[in-house]
């Protein structure tokens, strides 16, 4: 039997970088804006939220969309930062197509450990890009993930087509051509 070898995700296992409690100060979420964007595997910022890339992702490209408050649960959200962290999801599934050219989307977040949540007390949002035939035997029979891009290429590439990518999805674009409609970009501030 031939062995794949991913030290990387004993980490992961091991723990490290989970929040030892549910204060701030142990929050790897509330540390990630301190750091460059590089360091902190951040995409890209807003006013409210944050966009990062996950350290154990799923696939490649896997993003989360994080408030810059240290908020647990979704109805504790403002407005602005409810707002903020659905465009800033539906920008990264934009930028994704157009970086990755995904065939579909898992979004989501898991409220609570019970549900899932690794790091419970800091409000994430995943978007995880999919392709048809992503699940192969890997996961099953080596309960390993296979991610083709080391991190830093990936969210350098995101990065980068962050403001070159339409800010438009592809289905509203078609839905304005049928109705001769050019559709509405949002402004500065509005994003």
């Amino acid at each position: 039997m031939d062995r794949l070898w991913t030290p990387h995700r004993m980490v992961y296992i091991g723990g490290q970088d989970k929040p030892v409690d549910d204060r701030s100060s142990s929050c790897p979420f509330c540390r990630v804006p301190a750091l460059s964007d590089e360091d902190g595997l951040v995409v890209a910022r807003g006013t409210w939220c944050f966009v990062v890339l996950n350290l154990y992702p799923y696939n490649p490209g896997h993003l989360m969309v994080c408030p810059y408050r240290h908020v647990s649960d979704y109805t504790e959200l403002t407005p602005e930062e409810t707002d903020e962290l659905a465009r800033l999801s539906q920008r990264a599934m934009q930028v994704t197509r157009a970086v990755s050219g995904p065939d579909g989307f898992n979004l989501g977040m898991n409220q609570g450990a019970v549900a899932g949540a690794g790091i419970a007390a800091h409000l994430h949002q995943h978007v995880v890009p999919r392709w048809s035939g992503d699940a192969n035997f890997l996961p099953i029979v080596a309960h390993t993930k296979a991610v083709p891009e080391l991190l830093g290429d990936t969210r350098a590439r995101l990065a980068a087509a962050w403001g070159a990518a339409p800010s438009v999805a592809p289905d509203q674009a078609a839905v304005a051509d049928e109705n001769d409609v050019a559709p509405v970009a949002p402004t500065s501030e509005e994003s």
